[in-house]
């Protein structure tokens, strides 16, 4: 039984993750560090719903005392400062998405996966069923992708990270640039478009709607055919969990790398740049190295409120 830690339970993840992992016999939260936004009466409420054994005081105790950490915070600057302990420790650790918010923290997580950190991560939506089922079909079959369109709704960069990451589990990696090529607006709501090229010829548009949830969708058009789907939601965390799960356990599994999940967050720098340029493409490699990117504390307050 992996014993997991929950740092910052500030997210629903939490509660989801905590009733599918204790359903099984495969891991379980057995303890808790919080110094996000919940208060102690619902700290101490989580504790007892899932007959946890402790609240640690600090982040070195949890890591101490458990298997492996998983980070909740809802605040994605906050990220490497949470995941220190289980590095200098040697353990492993998940971020929840997003899995950081700029191109500096993009690096030192990069950095710290080449010297041997176990960062796993981020969003469920790229080991989503339907993602696996398509890549599963021999090529011979469903043909070599050229264009894939996804949907997603809800924020810029919390939500929207969803559907990038969804996007990078198709195609792969090696995107070269990103453009935002405008937005629709009616009855005061916003959505924006956003056209994404990879080296390898593929391309993709990712729709992202602002302030209202919209369902997971990828239309993906092939040399053959074109293939489409909706993600079913009500299987999204036990298709995250299985595959980490599977990472902890040392079986295969087929968790992206931390470049392949740091270039997702580059794809969204980058289509954040444009906008703000103009709508002029915008390559991965041309993000300037102090650009603030997307700003957690700002979010933490508004999901703190929300």
């Amino acid at each position: 039984m992996i014993r997991i830690g929950a740092i910052n339970p500030d997210t629903s993840h939490f509660g989801t993750f905590a009733k599918y992992l204790h359903a099984g016999a495969r891991a379980r939260y057995t303890a808790m560090y919080n110094d996000g936004i919940r208060d102690d009466a619902a700290i101490n409420k989580f504790i007892a719903d899932f007959q946890l054994e402790k609240r640690c005081r600090t982040l070195e105790e949890l890591a101490d005392g458990v298997d492996a950490g998983f980070i909740h915070s809802c605040n994605w600057a906050q990220h490497l400062r949470l995941a220190e302990p289980f590095v200098k420790k040697g353990k492993p650790v998940f971020i929840d998405k997003p899995i950081v918010g700029s191109l500096a923290d993009c690096r030192k997580l990069e950095a710290l996966a080449g010297q041997g950190a176990v960062i796993l991560g981020s969003s469920s939506l790229r080991y989503c069923d339907e993602v696996r089922a398509f890549l599963a079909k021999p090529e011979s079959e469903r043909g070599q992708t050229v264009s894939i369109i996804g949907t997603v709704g809800t924020d810029e960069f919390n939500y929207g990270i969803h559907v990038v990451e969804m996007i990078g589990g198709l195609a792969g990696t090696g995107a070269v640039a990103c453009r935002c090529v405008g937005s629709g607006e009616a009855g005061g709501r916003r959505c924006e478009s956003f056209f994404v090229r990879f080296a390898s010829g593929v391309t993709a548009v990712y729709n992202n709607f602002h302030e209202v949830w919209h369902p997971f969708t990828a239309t993906i058009m092939t040399t053959k055919t074109t293939f489409q789907f909706t993600v079913n939601t009500g299987r999204l965390y036990a298709a995250l969990l299985d595959q980490v799960l599977d990472r902890l356990e040392n079986k295969p599994n087929a968790l992206a790398d931390i470049p392949a999940l740091a270039e997702s967050v580059e794809i969204m720098l980058a289509g954040r740049l444009s906008r703000a340029r103009g709508g002029i493409e915008v390559k991965l490699a041309e993000i300037p190295e102090d650009d603030p990117g997307f700003d957690g504390a700002a979010f933490e307050k508004f999901y703190a409120k929300r």
